[in-house]
């Protein structure tokens, strides 16, 4: 269409995302989120709504992408072997954290820890997704070695330690320290697994 540019929605949320994830919801202005995504403010807000509607997007975008590779990493493992299925889920952490191509820390993470100065909207969204990632550790220990109330407590247990990780690579823990984490983590629910065989 001659006079109007075309531009590339997923390309634009990708790059709010990356920008909100790096600065956070507070610290993101509209000018950083137009510079970021080569949008002006008019175009901004007819493609993506206000800025929270936009960050909420963005939020569904990161759950959607690392969520689905939470999900395949716990189908990973055989049926009844829920230490290489919360292995493979660990990994998926620890590549993420790796990865240069984007910032450290988990945009989940981040915004659950800001819900108290955010929207219910976002905040609602936050605690949704970490109830998601706790559902789906909770049915890949549901084994039955374990009891439903010890796969419950185990996967509570994961999911903050997966977002301790998040918090400690921002903090600048190196990748041994990420990895002597989640060994210990692996250890106890090794320990828990024993017991209960």
């Amino acid at each position: 269409m001659a006079g109007k540019k075309q531009f590339d929605v997923g390309v634009a949320l990708d790059a709010a995302m990356l920008r909100f994830w790096r600065a956070g919801y507070a610290d993101t202005s509209l000018d950083d989120l137009c510079r970021v995504t080569g949008l002006n403010r008019s175009s901004l807000y007819s493609s993506f709504g206000d800025k929270e509607s936009l960050y909420l997007r963005c939020l569904d975008r990161y759950a959607l992408r690392y969520g689905d590779r939470y999900e395949q990493a716990l189908a990973s493992g055989a049926p009844g072997e829920p230490l290489r299925a919360v292995r493979a889920f660990f990994d998926v952490t620890l590549q993420r954290i790796a990865d240069p191509d984007v910032p450290d820390g988990c945009l989940v993470a981040q915004t659950a820890m800001a819900t108290p100065v955010l929207g219910p909207a976002i905040a609602a969204r936050a605690i949704e997704a970490v109830g998601l990632q706790r559902a789906r550790l909770r049915t890949a220990l549901n084994t039955g070695e374990l009891t439903a109330g010890d796969a419950e407590n185990h996967a509570t247990h994961i999911t903050a330690v997966n977002q301790s990780l998040a918090v400690m690579s921002r903090a600048g823990a190196s990748r041994e320290q990420l990895g002597a984490i989640v060994d210990i983590s692996m250890s106890a629910l090794a320990q828990a697994l024993r017991g209960r065989g």
